[in-house]
This record gives C-alpha cells, structure tokens and sequence, in this order.
C-alpha cells in the first residue's frame, strides 16, 4: 500500500490557536517532516472557508500552498484532494499546475474533483450550478488539461469552456503529463470521468463502499474500453491512533476540547461524531488499524491518503503510524 500525508491548512479548524506568522512554518516542517521519511506523498485541499462551518479561521489557498512545498521539499509528491474545477480555468489551471511540476521536479499530482461546497461558492462569486453542470465542467476541464500537458496546446470549443490554442509551456516534467486523480464516487457521472481519464481515483473508503464503487468503476471501464487495473484506487482516512484505546479516547478528547471554543459544544460533538462512530477506518490503536488498512488492502486499495486533526500540535500520533501501521502494509 502506498501512504499519503494531509498537510493542516486551517480549513478543519486544524490550525487554530497558532499564530497566522507561526503557521507556515507549522505546515512547512510537517512537509519537511514526511519528506524525510516514509510517506509518498502530501496533501492539502482545496478550500477557501473552514468547515464544519465557515469562520474567520485561517484556510490556506491549495495551489499557492501546492508551490510553497515544490520549492521546499525534494522528494514527496505533492497533490490537492481535490482541486474544485469551477474554481480556476481548467487552462490557467494547467499553467499553473505545469509550471509547479517544474519547480518539484516532476512531482505534482493532479487531484480534481467537480465541487460541493455551496457556501464558499457562493461567497466568491462563482454561483452554484446544478450537480449536471458542475460535473460537465469537470469532464470538459481534464479534456483541456490532458490536451496541454501532452502537446503544450489545448483546444476545445465546449458548452462550459472554450479554449483556441492555449499555448502550455514548458510541459510539466513527467513523461505524458500530470497524473489525474478524479475524485467522487458519484455513480452515473463521476465514476465515467474516472473510467474515461483517470490514473487515480478516490472515493469512499468504507469496505462496503469501496467495494461497491470499485464495482461500478469496473462497469465503466468496460463501457469506456479502458483498462480498470491501470487506475490506482485511493481513499482518504481521518486517523487518530494511540498505543492503548484510553490513549486514543484522550486524544479525540483533546481534539474536541480544541475547537469547542469556535464551534461550540454541540457543533464540537458533531464534528466529532465520525471519529467516534466505531466505524473510523483510520481511528484506534495500530493493531486495529493495520488489521482494518490490510481488509481494504484485500478490497482493492492502492493508495491510502491519511489526515491527522492533532499533527500541527503533537505529531506522537503521526510517528506513532509511521512506526507501527507504514511497516506492516507497505
């Protein structure tokens, strides 16, 4: 299995009570931190205001954040899960993309998904189009992306999208272009945009799920005539681990007493809900976690994408996995 790293970026309320001039350097030795170990990869998303609701809150642009870390780090690769299409230009986007591919030295992943959250939308001015829209957008942007990072051009005159000879150059570094994760696991749409372009997908992680979306994946592909075996199939896990189930009970404790004061009581119970539901994947002590990673291992998971609510503050949890859960599914 192949593991990837969540960089907090504030928008989970991962950053708070940090000073904004401490945090890049908070973000930057995480990065720095999984760059000179075991991890393949680092993440960040692409958002513009926290959830589980909007604050004033730090949230760090993904793609500015995206060509901090090509420039600071040397061996990770570097991705967004996921970049929201309607938000940039699916053309300046490959601009942008290809350029930090060049800095990185070839490491930039593209992450891409059609966008869901409708009040960060909104506030910005970029509406919000119906699901068929949005997801139309999406197929149209890859088909633009796909065209510049292979020939340095792209046309296409699309309902969404029009582009005349966008000229892309120089091309990203790695041979064929950018690898595209397609994330969403929505059945009709999603899953054939995957089928159709992916490399990576990333969907829902639980073994029910994940099962059930590799299934429909599968069906696509063979729709498509594409090869299902050659997409790597990836799921993000919202990982809290302790050596002992108390510990893991003090760290959710922890975590909830961290962002009550900017959520407040019950909105810091619902924030926590998932962690606590007994059915958090990433969520125990190593052996429970390596027992639960190994039965998705067995479902068809190549790529494990891991956020840690408690890393900008204590990083025991993080080492913790590294030590225990990596050497035994790696």
């Amino acid at each position: 299995m192949r593991f990837g790293l969540f960089i907090p970026q504030g928008w989970r309320h991962d950053l708070v009570d940090i000073d904004p001039a401490e945090q890049w350097a908070t973000m930057s030795g995480l990065a720095a931190h999984a760059d000179a170990g075991e991890w393949e990869s680092i993440w960040v998303y692409d958002h513009f205001h926290t959830v589980p609701v909007p604050s004033h809150e730090a949230t760090h642009e993904a793609w500015t954040l995206m060509s901090a870390f090509a420039a600071t780090t040397n061996r990770v690769r570097l991705g967004q899960m996921c970049t929201c299409m309607s938000y940039r230009n699916p053309a300046y986007l490959a601009k942008v993309a290809a350029t930090i591919d060049i800095i990185s030295g070839g490491r930039v992943e593209m992450g891409i998904g059609a966008g869901w959250y409708e009040h960060e939308w909104r506030a910005y001015g970029y509406g919000f189009p119906r699901a068929g829209e949005r997801l139309a957008r999406l197929d149209e942007g890859v088909q633009i992306m796909r065209q510049a990072w292979t020939t340095g051009t792209a046309t296409l005159d699309g309902e969404h999208y029009q582009v005349d000879g966008a000229i892309v150059r120089p091309l990203p570094l790695q041979e064929g272009g950018i690898p595209i994760w397609i994330a969403g696991g929505g059945e009709k749409v999603t899953l054939k945009i995957a089928a159709k372009y992916a490399n990576y997908t990333n969907f829902d992680g639980s073994p029910e799920g994940f099962s059930h979306k590799s299934e429909l994946l599968e069906a696509h592909c063979t729709a498509e005539g594409t090869d299902f075996g050659a997409i790597t199939r990836s799921a993000n896990y919202n990982t809290v681990i302790g050596a002992t189930d108390a510990e893991v009970a003090d760290r959710l404790d922890a975590i909830e007493a961290r962002v009550t004061p900017y959520l407040g009581s019950e909105g810091a119970t619902a924030f926590m809900a998932e962690y606590r539901s007994g059915e958090a994947q990433g969520v125990g002590t190593p052996e429970q976690v390596v027992e639960r990673l190994n039965r998705m291992k067995e479902r068809g998971l190549g790529y494990a994408i891991h956020y840690f609510p408690e890393a900008a503050y204590d990083r025991s949890g993080l080492e913790l996995f590294e030590r225990e859960v990596m050497p035994a599914l790696l």
